[in-house]
């Protein structure tokens, strides 16, 4: 909400929270003719922060630097508010519980391990010209590169890794966090899923939905030989296994040994009388499921089912939010989503002279955010990751208990692909001239991609 005065305009961030702490805080003032004041009612369930801001003479500013200028002021604010209650409720955060009154700082330590991206500013021009900043548009690239994020860290380190401030970390989680740098030379960086999403109809500069950025996750994973991910998004709410086989299976399988099963789709009994044959060697699989969970607001009926995939263990959390505002969700409390935020405005942080990322940055020191899930938005994208084989047969065997026995299913998985689709052909990469990310150096590089169709949150 923006108004006019004499001084300045004044802008009303709202913090709206199902829960928070009680109190009041001094007003915040700044040296500078601005100042910024924190109005904090009795009850935290929604809180203003308004921030009066000098004009210049020309009348031009921008609002990421006003966030930027007072960040500090907001970080600490919304660190009272996400405090968690002292209760004896479970906690799931990625396939892993934690007693909340008794193991909350195993908890906190749990969170602080995920990898945190967040819009970053001064890294250089997207595409030589484009923009030095992703602030205001690139929320949901940055949660999507902590979702895969995620997945690297279950393939190379395993999801019971820890992380610790000034710690010596291994070589494999140096080598991660390098990919997300934000340099047109990094596979996963802001460069080159900005102008990957070029391909998907998405301008430089434009915000991306939770598919969108699925698709480009996808295309780009093909070209990174180091990690060596096979990236499925689901298509029409359904998964089927028989592509998943074909696109993870490293040596062909023969047509006998894929989809045994007569039924279209898969139910107990079939599943446990034909089994698929086991690949002679698997690729570890990135699984994104694309999902529209209601029509405005997300129907009640599904809130059950989303819960239980932040159980599974294959689980890689959520994209999602509310129209415009992504977030990267990773477990739940309750009927509270647990996220973190990429909405905190912070400067580009290159390799240093020894090769190594200074992470300090890269990892939320903060206790974690939530929102109540009836407020999520009902357009968002489900993560699951298959190390091996069997982590994929066990999770359809988890699909099959807690999500197809619903009359009304957040999603269809299937045994064979469906004879009314297209013939599945696993991505390959397209010929170019030279490998890596560097490929993508001008968007006349993407002809050779398709265009995927888009699935969008809700505009307001």
């Amino acid at each position: 909400m923006e108004s006019t005065g004499s001084s300045g305009r004044l802008w009303e961030l709202q913090f709206e929270r199902s829960s928070g702490w009680r109190g009041a805080f001094t007003v915040l003032t700044d040296s500078a003719p601005s100042s910024a004041e924190l109005q904090v009612p009795g009850s935290l369930a929604a809180a203003v922060v308004k921030c009066r801001v000098e004009l210049a003479q020309d009348d031009s500013w921008r609002m990421e630097s006003v966030l930027s200028k007072y960040e500090n002021q907001i970080t600490i604010f919304a660190d009272y508010l996400e405090e968690f209650p002292d209760s004896d409720e479970l906690v799931w955060i990625l396939g892993k519980q934690h007693l909340l009154k008794t193991e909350k700082s195993k908890l906190l330590s749990d969170i602080r391990a995920r990898l945190w991206f967040t819009y970053r500013r001064k890294f250089s021009p997207i595409g030589g010209t484009g923009p030095s900043s992703d602030a205001g548009w690139g929320c949901m690239l940055r949660c999507g590169q902590m979702m895969l994020a995620q997945a690297l860290i279950c393939r190379h380190l395993g999801r019971d890794w820890s992380w610790e401030k000034q710690k010596e970390q291994p070589r494999e989680y140096q080598r991660i966090l390098q990919c997300f740098l934000d340099r047109k030379d990094c596979c996963y960086s802001i460069h080159q899923m900005a102008q990957m999403g070029v391909g998907e109809g998405k301008s430089i500069g434009e915000w991306f939905g939770p598919n969108t950025v699925a698709q480009v996750l996808k295309k780009l994973a093909l070209f990174d030989e180091w990690n060596s991910l096979a990236i499925y998004v689901s298509m029409d709410n359904t998964v089927v296994i028989e592509d998943i086989k074909k696109m993870c299976c490293v040596l062909p399988l023969s047509a006998d040994t894929i989809g045994e099963s007569p039924l279209n789709t898969l139910n107990a009994s079939n599943q446990s009388k034909s089994a698929p044959a086991s690949c002679p060697a698997w690729k570890p699989l990135l699984l994104i499921v694309p999902l529209r969970l209601g029509i405005n607001q997300i129907n009640p009926v599904y809130v059950d089912a989303f819960k239980e995939c932040f159980k599974m263990p294959q689980s890689l959390g959520a994209l999602g939010g509310k129209p415009n505002n992504a977030y990267y969700f990773i477990g739940f409390l309750g009927d509270e989503l647990i996220f973190l935020d990429p909405h905190t405005t912070q400067t580009f942080v290159d390799t240093e002279e020894n090769g190594t990322v200074d992470d300090q940055t890269f990892h939320c020191l903060q206790s974690p955010q939530r929102m109540n899930i009836l407020n999520l938005d009902p357009s968002v994208a489900l993560g699951f990751f298959c190390k091996e084989e069997k982590d994929f047969d066990s999770w359809c065997s988890l699909v099959q208990k807690e999500i197809l026995k619903e009359n009304l299913r957040m999603f269809e998985l299937v045994q064979k692909h469906p004879s009314h689709w297209p013939p599945f052909v696993p991505p390959a990469k397209p010929e170019v001239t030279t490998t890596g990310a560097e490929f993508i150096d001008s968007t006349e590089q993407l002809e050779d991609f398709d265009l995927e169709e888009d699935f969008e949150i809700l505009s307001v």
